[in-house]
């Protein structure tokens, strides 16, 4: 029999100190009953002798002290899981809210999983194509790798993880394909606006939406990613998936963090974040990658947005640390009009070697690649001191770079939302761009590729 306590000591905002507990455990769930037969859930955070700190998951109005009574379940949160919840969309919880029945569980599975054995893991090598010339040309992802997208408030790395969760695919695999989509702290318009996108292009067949929204509370939203990555370990470990999963906006996960670390006390670490957080991040990053004798995989894409696009706060800087590269966004490229406004410079994929070439992409990807990227580096350097000398300035070869890094972002880089481009398309533009200037300044292609492939004079 579950045993029920009714000493209830204090309640702090969303904290509640529960006195004379037994075997209590940390992270493991609770309900509070109130005198009215109301029930409202909670979380312990911390436990000390007999007494157990809970944060509330609802807000705490309305609790009686006296006659309140809380029972443990014994247990920490659980998410039951099944291949049915391909196509539906849950809460932050775990709960269906899209009308449809509750899933019959295979299996519930805690919702902060179990840490892959690093000797257990297999390296990322396989393309993933995402149908956005920058990041399968320039930044390639990989299977199993962690790519975070770094975007700035107002930026539309919303439109972007829609993109890609609608287009992505794995070239020359058997292995099915699907996406686990997790919104965290959104607005209900960009809800709206993402479940709406996945019922109109049918990318919802193959989804699991998660949506938690600003006004859900901060303890349901740090356990948004960790439900959407417990279905995706489902899915690629018992189902044999290969799972992408996209999480936006890891932002609002960290402020949720910072939220309830402040309403404990703690000691806060850089710009009152906890001092925790870079644990705490690579407890949800690490979660993707692949593991040996196994079919399936998880690949992950974060999203977050910089906080004054400020690439050194900690946010960014720490899932940094842990992943493998970044795309970042750009407000210039915005301002431009391109879209999506990926700063290609900045921007880096650690894996993209081992995701390209002969067999898996094309011969001449990671040639094209290294030039394109050379070309254009050296064009912006010579738009620059263009600004400052003057066009008469330059000499013919610089204004020649300027007028190709002009055409890279015109047809390269801008490319609108609901635009697929297959990896070939990507390459074989890469050739007419690069086909303005002599062969002489192809030094980063090999001779017998540019004999098969060049398109210039």
């Amino acid at each position: 029999m579950v045993k029920e306590y009714r000493t209830i000591e204090e309640v702090a905002g969303p904290l509640m100190l529960v006195k004379e507990v037994e075997n209590v455990k940390y992270g493991e769930l609770g309900e509070i009953e109130l005198p009215n037969g109301e029930l409202r859930r909670c979380k312990v955070l911390e436990v000390s002798g007999s007494n157990a700190l809970v944060q509330l998951f609802e807000n705490a109005a309305g609790i009686n002290l006296a006659f309140s009574k809380i029972r443990f379940s014994g247990h920490s949160l659980e998410l039951g899981v099944s291949r049915d919840m391909l196509g539906r969309v849950f809460s932050g919880m775990g709960e269906p809210i899209d009308n449809g029945p509750k899933i019959i569980p295979e299996l519930t599975l805690d919702i902060n999983g179990t840490p892959i054995n690093p000797a257990a893991r297999d390296y990322p090598s396989e393309f993933i194509q995402t149908g956005v010339s920058t990041i399968d040309g320039l930044n390639t992802l990989v299977r199993g790798q962690k790519l975070p997208i770094f975007s700035g408030s107002g930026l539309p790395h919303a439109n972007l993880a829609a993109q890609i969760a609608r287009q992505s695919k794995v070239l020359n695999s058997e292995t099915n394909f699907a996406v686990v989509f997790a919104a965290i702290g959104i607005t209900f318009e960009e809800a709206d606006f993402f479940i709406s996108d996945f019922r109109r292009t049918g990318a919802i067949d193959r989804t699991v939406l998660f949506i938690n929204l600003a006004s859900d509370p901060a303890i349901e939203r740090i356990s948004t990613p960790r439900m959407a990555l417990t279905a995706a370990e489902y899915l690629a470990y018992e189902e044999n998936m290969h799972v992408l999963v996209i999480l936006t906006d890891i932002t609002n996960y960290a402020e949720s963090l910072r939220e309830v670390s402040a309403a404990r006390k703690e000691v806060p670490g850089r710009r009152g974040y906890p001092g925790y957080l870079y644990t705490d991040l690579a407890t949800l990053y690490e979660r993707a990658g692949r593991k040996m004798n196994k079919e399936g995989s998880i690949t992950m894409i974060p999203i977050l947005s910089m906080p004054e696009d400020d690439k050194t706060h900690p946010i960014p800087d720490l899932t940094g640390y842990i992943t493998e590269g970044q795309i970042i966004l750009s407000r210039e490229m915005y301002r431009k009009g391109f879209l999506p406004p990926v700063d290609v410079l900045p921007s880096l994929s650690r894996l993209k070697d081992k995701g390209i070439g002969k067999g898996k992409t094309r011969e001449d990807h990671s040639n094209t690649m290294n030039q394109l990227f050379s070309c254009y580096a050296r064009g912006c350097e010579s738009r620059d001191l263009m600004v400052v000398l003057g066009e008469a300035a330059l000499s013919k070869s610089d204004l020649l770079y300027a007028n190709f890094a002009d055409e890279f972002e015109k047809k390269y880089i801008n490319q609108s939302f609901s635009e697929e481009r297959t990896i070939e398309q990507t390459l074989d533009l890469g050739w007419e761009l690069l086909a303005v200037f002599p062969k002489s300044e192809m030094k980063r292609i090999k001779p017998e590729l540019l004999d098969k492939y060049w398109k210039g004079l």
